[in-house]
């Protein structure tokens, strides 16, 4: 049986990975979930970390908290899925721990690295398409959401936060794809399925 690719969608708050998550899933018959929250303990993780309220969590622990939602993600979800032969496609992966907790946290990537490629045990994914928007759009953006823990960090944060995802893909050109956020739904739902369909020959 042939393995199934693991395709993650980066990006910043606002940039649209959420809608083209489900649409690719959606085309190539694949495994929708997201990082945090794809198993019920993630759900828990995730409503912690997310809730404004929570003021007091530390960066180290908040790392600790992504890794152990990935480790239970991948092992409960992930692997099983891609050694059934299915896709999957990811809101989020290990990649934005790196941005955000070693980048915007400033950690430091190579430490939050360590902690998960643990938690993966070797399950990396395949392809990452990074989905590139202007900060002025995706402030627009935002206005019309309720904004959670993250969303209401400040512009140094998630200037950070970018400029890490766009270190690590120039640093694994082979794994990213990075692609323009702004065209309507439609023609960026089409350049990703080619973009993934070169990369992976899948769709």
């Amino acid at each position: 049986m042939t393995r199934g690719k693991y395709v993650a969608f980066e990006g910043l708050e606002g940039c649209g990975k959420s809608t083209h998550v489900a649409r690719l899933a959606e085309r190539l018959g694949a495994v929708a979930t997201r990082e945090p929250g794809g198993t019920v303990l993630g759900s828990a993780l995730r409503s912690a970390m997310l809730d404004p309220a929570n003021t007091s969590l530390s960066p180290r622990a908040e790392a600790l908290l992504m890794a152990a939602d990935r480790a239970q993600h991948v092992a409960e979800v992930v692997r099983p899925a891609l050694e059934a032969g299915r896709h999957v496609v990811s809101d989020r992966s290990v990649y934005s721990s790196l941005a955000y907790q070693g980048h915007g946290r400033e950690l430091g990537e190579a430490a939050v690295r360590r902690i998960n490629d643990w938690a993966l045990d070797g399950t990396w994914p395949d392809l990452v398409v990074l989905i590139d928007v202007p900060f002025e759009v995706l402030a627009e953006r935002m206005k019309k959401r309720e904004l959670d823990r993250f969303e209401r960090e400040d512009r140094a944060f998630f200037e950070r936060v970018h400029a890490g995802f766009l270190a690590m893909a120039a640093a694994e050109p082979a794994r990213f794809a990075i692609v323009d956020g702004t065209p309507p739904k439609d023609a960026l739902q089409d350049a990703v399925a080619a973009t993934v369909a070169a990369r992976l020959g899948i769709g």
